[in-house]
């Protein structure tokens, strides 16, 4: 199957281009890291430290970066180069890997369930229960959570639902409250995400977009999500984000059907086709809809995913393609980085989970006690992997 798109793509950089730019963030790195540790012996023990961890998490160097609007990603959860978030990131993962009580980023990344509303009804959707349901959470507690996790330190904060696009308002309201330094996102199915919201949206400090497709094949994709336009705003949504100058990526829940080397490839021809930075793979989990559903993958579905993520991402001759971020990867070899370790969920009603897939409620963001709670979401930990321990 294939797609004209006329948005132009959004940049693939590899080569020794790739290098240079790689070698200023090494630089940038060292320079934060010696302004920490005041010592050259220190500053290179951190850093040899940081080199490993980053390997024994995600292998080699991927073969490629993207730039969109004057930064530079090669991760979907670390902000962009050159931005003051990765700037406090990097010196809160020098502090984490000293052990010293500095920790300017505490959170890598926090995920917030905004809204109950959803044109949708997705096969897979985690917050099915609480879906189109009374709202619990007003603007200003949502503003209150972000400001929260703001002043704990928190690299990226994404914004999902439910559908966060069903009030543009709000969400402009939230990005425009929300102090410097961290880098918003929102996870949406492309509703609503029209030209000029998306340029409301980048005006507003939104750093990107993830847009859930599901299949490359418009009934396919449809269906599993319930309605029967949805791909019509896949291809909308992408274009405008495109357009605005967001950074831009695409997320598939990957059923045991789907999974297989041509479908694969076939959807990572459409997403280079439609000129987007990322690919996010995510496996399906027995919560919300799915509960109680024979829907895990196996071991051979795993086999397959990892050697298309290794394939995308290091492969000379898919250097132009997607970044394809691919979170059971990563589980496997090191741990979870969720459960207040690097990261956690706020659901609808503003309570806190380990991850949008382990629902288990230990507390709230609108607590007076939100470290204590946090710290009991981190002793339970992840139900399924080892909590990473980086």
């Amino acid at each position: 199957m294939k797609t004209e798109y006329t948005t132009h793509p959004q940049q693939v950089i590899t080569g020794i281009r790739k290098k240079l730019i790689r070698l200023g963030v090494g630089f940038h790195m060292a320079r934060i890291a010696y302004s920490i540790c005041k010592s050259p012996v220190v500053c290179i023990k951190a850093l040899t430290k940081l080199a490993k961890h980053r390997r024994d998490y995600a292998g080699e160097m991927i073969k490629k970066i993207v730039r969109v609007d004057g930064k530079y990603y090669w991760d979907l959860y670390i902000p962009g180069y050159q931005s003051e978030a990765i700037t406090n990131f990097f010196i809160g993962e020098t502090n984490r890997t000293l052990g010293t009580d500095k920790n300017t980023i505490r959170f890598t990344n926090i995920l917030i369930a905004i809204t109950k509303r959803c044109p949708l009804k997705c096969e897979h959707c985690f917050e099915w229960d609480a879906l189109n349901g009374k709202e619990t959470l007003t603007l200003p507690d949502i503003k209150n959570i972000v400001g929260k996790f703001q002043e704990m330190g928190t690299g990226i904060i994404q914004l999902t639902g439910g559908e966060p696009l069903m009030n543009v308002d709000d969400l402009l309201e939230i990005l425009k409250s929300s102090k410097s330094g961290t880098a918003f996102w929102i996870f949406t199915s492309g509703y609503n995400l029209t030209r000029e919201n998306a340029m409301k949206l980048k005006q507003a400090g939104l750093t990107g977009v993830v847009i859930s497709m599901d299949h490359f094949d418009p009934d396919a994709h449809n269906q599993f999500r319930g309605a029967h336009k949805s791909f019509e705003w896949v291809q909308s949504g992408v274009k405008n984000s495109i357009e605005a100058n967001l950074v831009t990526a695409l997320s598939i829940c990957v059923s045991k059907s789907f999974v297989t080397e041509s479908n694969l490839m076939t959807y990572a021809n459409l997403a280079k086709n439609m000129g987007v930075s990322f690919i996010q793979i995510l496996e399906p989990r027995a919560v919300g809809h799915y509960n109680g559903k024979d829907v895990l993958l196996d071991a051979g579905h795993e086999k397959i995913l990892e050697s298309f993520y290794l394939k995308m991402n290091y492969q000379k001759r898919y250097r132009k393609f997607p970044i394809v971020c691919y979170h059971g990867y990563y589980q496997r070899k090191t741990g979870c980085f969720g459960s207040g370790n690097r990261s956690l969920y706020v659901d609808t009603d503003g309570n806190l989970h380990a991850c949008p897939f382990c629902r288990t409620k230990m507390g709230s963001a609108l607590s007076d006690d939100l470290d204590r709670d946090i710290e009991q979401l981190k002793e339970a930990g992840c139900h399924e992997f080892k909590t990473s321990n980086f």
